[in-house]
């Protein structure tokens, strides 16, 4: 875990959906894993001359929506406290939620949230606040996929790390190695080089010269990691496929995939690269997003 995130809270947003739920469960095991306390948020917005773009309901509907928020909140911390161990806040806060959660994510080393939640649009598989927050979020952000059992062989499953060879995704592999060391799982590090460029010269390309370059270049971003966590029984998976499809395929055998925010095919100005943004919408496990740290300012 990077240096500057030791001794902050793991943070789970809700909003009392099924969902929200999943996410708590998934981060208070993973505060208990840290050893960190887990602060429970849900972000109250409540426009007072125009509660939600409607006129003249009155204190009356929002008390009745603020009673609700508690009741969601109270109903999230007793699904926390079912985890042995955990130590848990709670907070309320009056505003919007991805503005809420963006500054919760200044001061925790994990922002936790579900796939889906009330506010999410039919057709998609991720909601709003959660790709949002994805991209913004100042602290690596984790959506947890909603699984129909936790069995023992879920929690066996390896972590995958998407490696584009960028120095951006260092981050990423940092996370994955903490990951995989703390449960105690293999790592499995993909890294898929095919690009819509090679589709008109194929008939040029030298594949054994290709394939031993993408290799080195996977060997190079996973240098010293093996030192650092000798626990973490690594396996390494070098395709001609798209990335975003190979950690898609991979997730299906995974329990978290760790991707990071930008990459060597990110255009400048974006925070959610496309490989990042489509591993969101179609893993089939738990996907960390991570950013790299923010270079300190002048």
């Amino acid at each position: 875990m990077d240096a500057q995130y030791s001794g902050r809270t793991v943070v789970v947003g809700i909003d009392g959906s099924d969902s929200a739920l999943d996410a708590v469960r998934w981060a208070a095991a993973e505060a208990v894993r840290r050893g960190v306390p887990l602060r429970v948020v849900t972000a109250f917005d409540w426009n007072q001359e125009h509660p939600l773009g409607q006129v003249g309901l009155g204190s009356d509907y929002r008390d009745i929506m603020l009673t609700a928020a508690r009741r969601q909140l109270a109903e999230a911390v007793a699904v926390a406290g079912e985890t042995a161990g955990i130590e848990v806040e709670e907070q309320l806060v009056v505003g919007f939620p991805i503005p809420v959660l963006e500054a919760e994510s200044r001061r925790a080393q994990l922002v936790v949230l579900g796939d889906r939640g009330y506010g999410g649009v039919s057709g998609l598989l991720v909601g709003s606040v959660s790709v949002a927050m994805s991209s913004r979020a100042e602290c690596p952000v984790v959506l947890v996929r909603r699984k129909e059992d936790d069995s023992v062989e879920d929690r066996e499953r390896p972590v995958v790390v998407g490696v584009d060879g960028s120095e951006l995704s260092e981050a990423a592999v940092a996370f994955a190695f903490d990951a995989a060391s703390r449960r105690g799982v293999p790592l499995v590090a993909v890294h898929a080089w095919w690009d819509q460029v090679l589709d008109r010269v194929v008939p040029l390309l030298d594949w054994d010269v290709i394939e031993a370059e993408e290799r080195e270049v996977l060997a190079e971003r996973l240098a010293g990691w093996g030192e650092k966590y000798p626990d973490v029984e690594v396996g390494r998976l070098v395709t001609p496929d798209r990335p975003a499809r190979a950690l898609v395929e991979e997730s299906r055998r995974a329990q978290l995939v760790v991707v990071g925010s930008r990459g060597r095919g990110a255009a400048a100005g974006l925070l959610l690269g496309s490989v990042s943004h489509a591993v969101l919408h179609r893993a089939h496990c738990s996907v960390a997003v991570v950013r790299p740290p923010a270079e300190p300012k002048a």
